[in-house]
């Protein structure tokens, strides 16, 4: 890419950029990140969002789970990316890692589309990486425009083949533990039309007993321009996952007989999930709407659901999902006493609901009768303002406001434990204050502070006492968000994102198993928390061909007031979250997209429970990947790529199970794994 300081490059996020994202040539000034709600320029925008765009996403990468993009983000720690049928756990500054699978206090937006629910959980297994064009982070509170559970947001952008070239192209891969996945992939762009389809097929052994996975993928957008400044979008995404067996956590003392074995009750209870999800989205956008800009989406998600959880009881799970909503926001720049004032104001209404029953399975693996048959009905109304002005030409004010009504509500059809039904509805309020200093072209200094809130999802609101409903005791967690941030970009190539947060939580949400044959996970506040730390990224284009990256996290997640059965937690670690992350990558990029990249990682120690009891030791992680062009003409060209993950074959684990009972805590990931592929393009 040419450098020019006319030419912005247009990346649909909330806030900023880290540097190491921008693309070779360019300078950061000239990027603008846009909406889901407010454009801005990069140099205006008072928090902190890390992008990855489309090479990192793909080149040379198997794509089949975020952790292979996201190592680059600072902040940012994602689990279990071996186990299909738990999920990906993520956390960012320490939202989301209590979630013993799934995904809870961050926002999930695909394409527009919250994928987060309005009880505030999500999943990760329609996300279609072949065709994202891009995957950002936001790694601050993002309350006061996404509303419940959004501690962080990951936002993943997919093709519409709008500014690509007509291609199709066809992709295999195959690996260590029979490791498959083919990919079919067609970009067309004709006159008002354009259209991107992206289907896909894996199959995986894994490298633990009970791990196989099967799973099939469609991913289309179509975008119609209506005019210069109007557009219309449909998006369809239909995920078939007929099989994800889930090996379950292991003891230490199985950990050190056999790393591979699948856990207790996991190949008996057949444990695992199977998914049919299909989405639909419609999308419009006005530019010209009187003096402003009109956006409105609409979608619809049904979701069908079977999981086996690996202890006897009330371990088979099962529901129909529907979901929908909309939304529309309108934004517009004029003057306020003479100074340059924009703003955004939006609505949202969210539905969620879910016919869920439970089956009780023996110890001896026979399923027998239900033990829970209820409707969940969760319901969101969203309002929100955010602006924007500009004090001077160098410094920017940033306001925003949002108020959030949430209903959750039980209707229980099982007549056998009496009438277990209830409800809790909570009403919000979230704010944001900034300020943007652009000391030099290139050059930033900001600071922000906001609020978040992040309800108990219908899971954790479940009773320990065995009692139906609602939980009445467990009640959402609130934070108080501080971020102070520098960035710049220097001439010599070397572009920079320092950032430095705090974080303080009341009735922090925490995890925890009962003693016994039954593993199922309850919830309770756990009193106050404090989240500090520092993120450090950086770049080095110091050649035409390398480039090396830098990614640091330094914190500290502790417990500030916690008691539970005559236990003091105070200053002990949160669980589940290393304090020191720090990730490192070199590239080579020859002619012909000859390239090659190694990539290493150190993830600090960690604690597995509350009492810090139980350690998780430190590791570091190397990969290697590279590619080369086999072909090429004007009709064809074929691609070929490898890598190696886990180059050096350390043991370490996959995913920590937090307070987990009976000392199963451990799901250990494979050692050394390849994988090769061939791509053709036509």
């Amino acid at each position: 890419m040419k450098n020019s300081k006319s030419q912005r490059l247009f990346l649909s996020g909330l806030l900023t950029l880290p540097f190491t994202m921008t693309a070779h040539g360019q300078s950061s000034a000239d990027i603008v990140v846009t909406a889901p709600v407010m454009e801005r320029e990069l140099y205006k925008t008072p928090a902190a969002i890390s992008v990855v765009r489309r090479e990192s996403i793909q080149q040379g990468q198997p794509r089949s789970k975020l952790n292979e993009t996201l190592s680059q983000v600072p902040g940012v720690f994602l689990q279990n990316q071996e186990n299909f049928a738990q999920g990906e756990r993520i956390a960012i500054r320490g939202f989301g890692a209590r979630a013993p699978f799934g995904v809870r206090g961050v926002t999930i937006m695909v394409d527009g589309i919250p994928y987060t629910l309005p009880d505030g959980q999500a999943q990760l297994d329609a996300i279609d990486l072949d065709s994202a064009e891009r995957i950002e982070v936001i790694r601050g509170s993002a309350s006061v425009l996404y509303g419940n559970a959004a501690g962080g947001v990951i936002s993943v952008t997919t093709s519409d083949g709008h500014r690509k070239p007509d291609k199709t192209s066809v992709r295999t891969t195959g690996g260590s533990d029979n490791f498959g996945k083919v990919v079919i992939n067609n970009n067309q762009n004709s006159g008002p039309w354009s259209h991107s389809v992206s289907a896909s097929a894996l199959n995986y052994e894994g490298y633990r007993d009970h791990a196989r996975v099967e799973k099939y993928l469609l991913n289309t957008k179509l975008r119609r321009e209506l005019d210069k400044d109007r557009s219309l979008t449909a998006i369809i995404n239909l995920l078939e996952n007929p099989r994800s067996e889930d090996p379950g956590a292991l003891t230490a003392d199985q950990v050190e007989a056999d790393r591979s074995q699948a856990g207790r009750f996991t190949e008996q209870y057949n444990t695992g999930q199977t998914v049919d999800q299909q989405v639909l989205g419609l999308q419009y956008q006005d530019l010209s709407a009187g003096p402003g800009e009109l956006r409105a989406k609409t979608f619809y998600m049904r979701r069908n659901f079977e999981q086996q959880l690996p202890y006897p009881g009330d371990s088979r799970i099962d529901y129909n999902r529907d979901y929908f909503g909309a939304s529309a926001d309108y934004r517009q720049s004029l003057q306020l006493a003479g100074l340059p004032f924009r703003y955004v104001a939006g609505l949202e209404a969210r539905r969620q609901k879910d016919e869920r029953i439970r089956r009780e399975m023996s110890f001896n693996g026979n399923l027998l009768g239900l033990t829970a048959d209820e409707l969940q009905t969760a319901t969101t109304l969203g309002v929100f303002v955010q602006s924007d002005l500009d004090l001077t030409d160098q410094l920017t004010l940033s306001i925003g406001g949002r108020f959030d009504r949430i209903r959750l509500k039980v209707d229980d059809d099982f007549a056998a434990d009496g009438n277990q039904s209830g409800n809790r509805t909570f009403r919000e309020w979230s704010g944001s204050t900034g300020l943007s200093y652009r000391y030099l072209p290139s050059h930033q200094a900001y600071a922000n502070i906001s609020t978040a809130f992040e309800t108990p999802t219908f899971s954790e609101f479940a009773n320990p006492s065995g009692v139906g409903g609602l939980n009445s005791e467990t009640d959402p967690q609130k934070s108080l968000n501080h971020e102070l941030g520098l960035r710049g970009d220097l001439s010599n190539g070397i572009d920079y994102d320092l950032t430095l947060f705090w974080v303080d939580v009341r009735d922090e949400l925490i995890p925890y198993e009962l003693t016994g044959p039954d593993d199922r996970t309850f919830y309770r506040n756990a009193g106050d928390t404090t989240r500090k730390g520092f993120e450090a990224a950086a770049g080095w284009l110091f050649s035409p061909s390398w480039r090396a990256e830098t990614a640091l996290t330094l914190a500290s997640y502790t417990f500030e007031n916690y008691r539970s059965e005559g236990n003091n937690y105070d200053d002990n670690r949160l669980p589940g979250l290393p304090e020191k992350v720090w990730s490192n990558r070199l590239k080579w990029e020859g002619l012909g997209g000859t390239f090659v990249t190694l990539e290493a990682r150190y993830i600090g120690d960690m604690v597995a429970d509350s009492a810090n009891e139980v350690k998780i030791d430190d590791y570091w992680l190397a990969n290697l990947r590279g590619g080369n062009t086999l072909y090429a003409d004007r009709n064809l060209l074929l691609k070929g790529f490898a890598g190696v993950r886990n180059l050096g074959g350390k043991d370490y684990f996959a995913n920590v199970r937090i307070n987990a009972s009976n000392g199963r805590y451990f799901e250990p990931a494979a050692g050394r794994v390849w994988y090769l592929g061939l791509e053709t393009v036509f």
